[in-house]
C-alpha cells in the first residue's frame, strides 16, 4: 500500500479542516515547505498536497506554496500530487511544468465529464479522478455543493480512460479522526479498474491495516500525523 501525507493549503499556510467545513480550521505551520521536508525526512516519497482555496474559489491561489514544495522535494525524488481549482487546460499545463506528478480534479470532472475525457487523453497518467461523496453522491466546489450524482456512477463513466488513479474521499469522515470508511471504499473500489486512494478517516494504523488487508492500493493519512495518532514510519512499513 502507498502512503500519501497530505499538505493541506490555505493562505499560504499548512491547515487542516473538519468534514471540509472552511469554519472548522486548525493551522499546523506556517510553510508548507517546512512540513513537506518534515515528511521527507521521516521517510515520505509522496506527498498528496490540497489548494483549499482553489478547491473553493476555481483558482490555483497557493501556487507559490506548491512550487516551493515541489521544488524543495524535487532533488530528493519525492513525488509532489495536487488537487483544487484545477479546472481548464492551461492550469494543467502550468502546474505540470512546476514538475508535480499528477493532478486531482473533482469539480470538472462531475460537471465537464467530456473536457475532463479530453484531458485523460491529453495528459494520459498525469490526471487523477477525485471523488468526494457525502452519503454515496458526489460533493463538489470545495464540498460546498452536493449533487445527485452517485459517486459510483461517476466512477464507472470514465473507466477505461489512461487515469493513474481515483482519490475516493468520505467527506463524513475526513478530518474527524473516525475511521475510514473502509466499506464504501471497497465498494467504490469494486466499481471500477481505476486503481482507488482512500482519503478521510484514517486515525491510526489500524485503519491502514485495514485498508490494506481489503487491497486498497493506497492511502492519504491527514490529520492522524499532525495529531500524532500514527506516527508516518510505522505506517510506511505497509509499503514494503
Amino acid at each position: 500500500m502507498l502512503i500519501w501525507p497530505a499538505i493541506d493549503i490555505r493562505g499560504g499556510q499548512c491547515v487542516r479542516l473538519r468534514q471540509g467545513d472552511y469554519g472548522r480550521e486548525t493551522v499546523y505551520g506556517a510553510s508548507p515547505a517546512a512540513m513537506a521536508e518534515r515528511w521527507r525526512q521521516e521517510g515520505a516519497k509522496r506527498l498528496h498536497l490540497v489548494d483549499l482555496d482553489g478547491a473553493k474559489d476555481g483558482v490555483t491561489s497557493n501556487f507559490e506554496s506548491v512550487r516551493e514544495v515541489v521544488e524543495a522535494m524535487a532533488p530528493h525524488g519525492v513525488e509532489c500530487e495536487l488537487g483544487g481549482g484545477i479546472r481548464s487546460e492551461e492550469t494543467i499545463e502550468r502546474l505540470l511544468d512546476v514538475g508535480l506528478t499528477r493532478l486531482v480534479i473533482g469539480t470538472l470532472a462531475l460537471k465537464q465529464p467530456e473536457w475532463f475525457e479530453q484531458m485523460c487523453q491529453k495528459f494520459p497518467f498525469k490526471l487523477v479522478l477525485g471523488i468526494d461523496a457525502r452519503n454515496g453522491m458526489v460533493a463538489t466546489d470545495g464540498w460546498l455543493e452536493v449533487s445527485k450524482t452517485p459517486a459510483a456512477e461517476l466512477a464507472k463513466r470514465f473507466d477505461g480512460l489512461p487515469i493513474a488513479a481515483l482519490v475516493y474521499t468520505d467527506v463524513a469522515t475526513d478530518g474527524m479522526m473516525s475511521g475510514p470508511n473502509v466499506p464504501e471504499t471497497v465498494a467504490m473500489s469494486n466499481a471500477t479498474s481505476i486503481p482507488i486512494v482512500a482519503s478521510g478517516g484514517v486515525t491510526k494504523l489500524d485503519d491502514v491495516k485495514r485498508l490494506a488487508e481489503a487491497n486498497i492500493p493506497a492511502c492519504i493519512i491527514g490529520r492522524a500525523l499532525y495529531e500524532g495518532t500514527i506516527a508516518l514510519g510505522d505506517a510506511l512499513k505497509f509499503e514494503d
